[in-house]
């Protein structure tokens, strides 16, 4: 399992990276959506926390670590559809950890014992738990990538 904690070290920094945007924006601006794209910072950060759910906890028949509300609103083909609340902004702060931390227990206690094969939109299929650990770290980045566009369209 040293593969996995090796890769969940790489979607901490990302994590850190995600939350310094998070607390650099007003709740306003992580709501806009400039001209010429369909979703907002809120939205891909929100994105990434439930990605990283359902490609580990989901696709290993395990339970995820945050409300179903959240994966409805923030799973893959979706888009913004209504403005975050400070709530939200609250429970994504906390979100962005908290997972990561509950993961890592989780693969301390070897918890990851059943994986169902999933082939991703760009075409790779994810066939054990360390393909999606290692897929989930490649997905953030994209996100990451066009968090820092959006940044500069604000």
């Amino acid at each position: 399992m040293e593969d996995l904690k090796n890769a969940l070290e790489i979607t901490k920094i990302n994590r850190k990276a995600l939350a310094k945007i998070l607390n650099h924006y007003t709740l306003e601006k992580l709501n806009e959506i400039p001209e010429g794209f369909s979703n907002n910072l809120f939205w891909n950060i929100a994105h990434v926390v439930v990605t990283q759910q359902l490609l580990v906890y989901g696709l290993s028949g395990l339970e995820k670590n945050i409300p179903e509300e959240w994966i409805e609103l923030y799973k893959k083909g979706t888009s913004t559809k209504r403005d975050a609340n400070e709530n939200e902004l609250i429970q994504l702060k906390d979100f962005l950890f908290s997972t990561i931390e509950q993961t890592e227990k989780d693969i301390d206690a070897n918890i990851f014992k059943e994986y169902s094969n999933y082939m991703t939109s760009t075409g790779f299929e994810l066939q054990s738990i360390s393909h999606a650990f290692n897929f989930n770290n490649f997905h953030e980045g994209i996100h990451l990538g066009y968090i820092l566009a959006l940044k500069k369209a604000l």
